[in-house]
């Protein structure tokens, strides 16, 4: 399988959860240079959030 971790070269976000009995863990990069980790369910879905509400997507809409 591919590498799917977000790089400055492949902006995105990249979540990984790999059975119900282990912590989430996530990983973002935005094309605007953010970068963000995060460990456990709630800080990913934060980290979610974060990234749609203010990077990737957002910078989209925005027009930026």
């Amino acid at each position: 399988m591919a590498d799917l971790t977000p790089t400055p070269d492949r902006p995105g976000l990249h979540v990984s959860k790999p059975s119900p009995n282990t912590p989430a863990t996530g990983s973002a990069v935005c094309h605007c240079g953010a970068t963000a980790t995060a460990t456990g369910d709630n800080q990913v879905k934060a980290l979610v959030d974060g990234y749609t509400n203010n990077h990737g997507p957002a910078h989209n809409r925005a027009g930026r």
